[in-house]
């Protein structure tokens, strides 16, 4: 352990303690759900697009192919 005194060291974590109350006194910054928040932050980007092209490629080929079926 370093040399600092332990008044010093009280001091700071007095100062984080009060800083984290603040914080937790102020509430959430927003009420909002996390899927609200970033709804349409992608819209127009042609990497998320790119994404999920392959994405929506990928699962199809996972797919099991449809046999032909038999005319009777």
């Amino acid at each position: 352990m370093g040399t600092v005194p332990l008044k010093n060291r009280v001091e700071a974590l007095e100062a984080e303690v009060a800083l984290l109350k603040a914080k937790l006194e102020r509430g959430p910054p927003s009420t909002k759900p996390w899927w609200e928040q970033i709804w349409g932050s992608f819209a127009g980007d042609p990497a998320f697009q790119e994404a999920m092209r392959l994405g929506r490629q990928y699962r199809e080929a996972q797919r099991p192919k449809s046999s032909p079926r038999r005319k009777g």
